[in-house]
């Protein structure tokens, strides 16, 4: 009886009197210190975050926004606000850039996405979650992805330029002569962009395929549903949000290019971010620099709605995670 009643006399008050003071609730005031430095520690992690942000992305848009109404004095006051930098981007070669720049933004953007999806369709499809080849694409894809500049532009020019190893040996098997002055075109351009396009693609496009239940396809063959009806009623409408996103991103990324087109189109400005190097480089007159502050606003501006819209669509396809 004795040691029955033992476990059950344990619980009581005096169990709980006998436990000693470590046994008594925490108070209000340790709670709230607790909370405090839990608030403080979050805090001292993400400020390293905020202070990047701030010195490498919000002054320097803010420098640019102020830059662009400045007057030629530099000086930004209500008294020295102007406009006059906005005169020439109503100008025919500064309406050509911009139309050349977002030409060259959607077409390889296009590409990029298309390909690049049924890549992820068919490693997902061919290949096993955690196999070696679903992390080889995965690993050789976050490579290529970051992949551009000055070094991309060398590799192409290399390969495909008018010396190049490819080009020779094209000639030499066929007797074809690749056009030396295809790189420096737009068709150029846009293929060595999608060189980082595709595999960008592939990675943000990935986890979206991914999301998709064998379960469904399973579900609308039941109800008599045919491949055809699947993917246009179910798989699509799930996918077609992140498509449009990943779409977005890429043209962002594209716009937003500089080096690789520099690299090979160093005698003219036919894209905005050459048209703003050019600006700044002009020694003969000053007001270009204003000129090249009003055209990076413009991208700005550009680049803004684009992730805007990026945004709204993932907040619509958020609902099918």
């Amino acid at each position: 009886m004795t040691a029955a009643i033992a476990p059950i006399a344990s619980n009581g008050p005096a169990a709980a009197k006998a436990a000693g003071p470590s046994a008594t609730p925490a108070s209000p005031l340790s709670s709230a210190m607790a909370k405090h430095r839990q608030e403080l520690g979050t805090l001292a992690t993400t400020l390293p975050f905020f202070a990047y942000t701030a010195c490498f992305l919000l002054a320097p848009t803010v420098i640019v926004i102020v830059g662009a109404f400045q007057d030629r004095s530099g000086n930004f006051t209500l008294a020295n606000f102007t406009l006059a930098n906005f005169n020439k981007m109503f100008e025919a070669n500064t309406i050509a850039a911009f139309g050349t720049s977002i030409l060259v933004s959607l077409a390889s953007s296009l590409i990029g996405a298309v390909v690049g999806a049924l890549a992820s369709y068919a490693l997902v499809i061919g290949a096993k979650p955690n196999g070696l080849l679903r992390r080889m694409v995965s690993a050789i894809s976050s490579v290529l992805a970051q992949f551009g500049g000055v070094m991309l532009a060398f590799a192409f020019i290399a390969t495909i330029g008018i010396n190049g190893i490819g080009t020779m040996l094209i000639k030499t098997l066929t007797g074809y002569t690749v056009n030396p002055n295809w790189l420096s075109s737009l068709p150029g351009l846009v293929t060595i962009y999608c060189y980082f396009q595709i595999p960008l693609m592939i990675i943000i496009f990935l986890p979206a395929v991914d999301s998709i239940r064998p379960q469904w396809r399973e579900a609308c063959e039941s109800l008599g549903g045919n491949t055809f009806q699947y993917w246009t009623r179910v798989a699509c409408p799930i996918l077609a949000p992140r498509f449009i996103s990943a779409f977005l991103l890429l043209f962002a990324s594209a716009f937003s290019a500089y080096a690789t087109a520099a690299a090979l189109f160093s005698q003219r400005s036919i894209l905005v971010p050459l048209m703003i190097q050019g600006a700044m480089r002009n020694e003969l007159d000053p007001n270009q620099q204003g000129f090249a502050q009003v055209l990076a606003f413009a991208m700005i501006i550009v680049v803004a709605i684009v992730m805007l819209l990026s945004h709204a669509v993932e907040k619509r396809a958020g609902r099918w995670q």
